[in-house]
């Protein structure tokens, strides 16, 4: 190899050494290998050259590109690889060192709810009760009074899980009234209880979930009336809304469990959503007297003891109190729907004045 190849390859690999980023490389290899760089010049140069000359400097020369080409990537494979180290030596991060949170957790609203109807119902003398998420048919339906062909016992609407040989298949509750069914086999009459907790149903849009909650409630003495019923509800609703003069309405309805049933509206404006007036109703809770055949199902003397109840969708009323138009964001984890709806953990639900037993 003549002198000027054998000094460009050695002025080449000295700058490729020295170059510590790949700004400076690139600047080595536009030089070198560039379309006016030094090789590209050396072989413009061999048109002028005799036939043998142009033969044996050529192939010098194609033999240098091929070599100055596999250095220059070659650096360019290093400089990567060194970037890439110093990258993940900056960004390393050391998992067994506690969290470092930038901001304070919060309560979600469907926690924040259950907290405020425990207030208020505690006021009012009801304890909480708990009970499993999978209940047997007997519980979740037949106790209750909920024939073999009502439409709730159906796999459209109910999820059943796989049963043992010749048993009933499990059910993930489809309400949380197995709670107070649990409480009248175990319990000795008079209590009163809550039982919120998740439930199970096979529907899912804007306005439903799979996995929602529900709170239910049950009074149980002697000579309890639908005005007891009445007069707690109306309390409680006007309670929660932190509303005083809410209108509150009781409609005559069917369900299985309780005679008689009463749906229960509050007034409300259809136009704007505001809470009491406006002129309109809308539903909130279900409710009614324990029915005899319930009681009698749970050994209690349907003559000497009578009940009430009342159930309502946890989701419904957080959505209704704080604006929220949609159900699905409750259960996506969307941290910036949580810093807007959520609570300061450190201020507690407040008890509202006026709550009595």
């Amino acid at each position: 190899m003549s002198d000027d190849l054998t000094s460009l390859r050695r002025e080449t690999d000295a700058a490729l050494a020295a170059a510590s980023e790949l700004r400076a490389w690139d600047a080595i290899r536009v030089g070198v290998l560039g379309k006016n760089g030094k090789l590209t010049a050396l072989l413009k140069q061999l048109g002028t050259a005799s036939p043998e000359e142009r033969r044996e400097r050529g192939a010098a020369l194609n033999r240098l590109r091929d070599d100055l080409t596999a250095a220059i990537e070659q650096r360019r494979a290093s400089l990567d690889a060194a970037a890439m180290d110093a990258r993940l030596a900056a960004e390393r991060i050391d998992v067994t060192l506690p969290p470092r949170p930038s901001g304070g957790g919060l309560i979600h609203p469907i926690s924040r709810t259950m907290d405020e109807m425990a207030a208020i119902f505690g006021a009012m003398g009801f304890e909480i009760a708990e009970g499993p998420d999978i209940e047997s048919d007997w519980l979740n339906f037949s106790a209750l009074n909920i024939p073999a062909h009502h439409p709730s016992r159906q796999e459209l609407d109910t999820f059943y899980l796989p049963a043992a040989s010749g048993a009933s298949p499990p059910v993930l509750r489809t309400h949380t009234s197995p709670v107070q069914a649990r409480a009248m086999l175990t319990r000795e009459p008079p209590f009163r209880i809550i039982a919120p907790g998740r439930t199970y149903r096979s529907d899912h849009d804007a306005t439903h979930s799979p996995m929602f909650h529900q709170v239910e409630g049950l009074a149980l003495a002697r000579n309890l009336t639908l005005g007891h019923l009445k007069g707690c509800l109306s309390d409680f609703l006007r309670a929660f809304f932190g509303l005083p003069s809410l209108p509150v309405r009781f409609r005559s309805s069917y369900f299985p469990f309780t005679e008689p049933s009463m749906e229960v509206d509050i007034g409300w404006n259809r136009r704007t959503g505001e809470l009491g007036g406006g002129g309109d109703w809308l539903e909130i809770l279900g409710s009614g007297m324990v029915h005899p055949k319930v009681l009698a199902n749970c050994g209690i003397d349907p003559r000497a003891w009578q009940g009430f109840a009342f159930g309502m969708g946890i989701e419904r009323v957080t959505m209704l109190k704080l604006g929220i138009p949609d159900l699905r964001p409750f259960y996506e984890s969307d941290l910036r729907w949580l810093r807007h709806y959520g609570f300061n953990p450190l201020l507690p639900a407040m008890l509202h004045e006026g709550v009595g037993a």
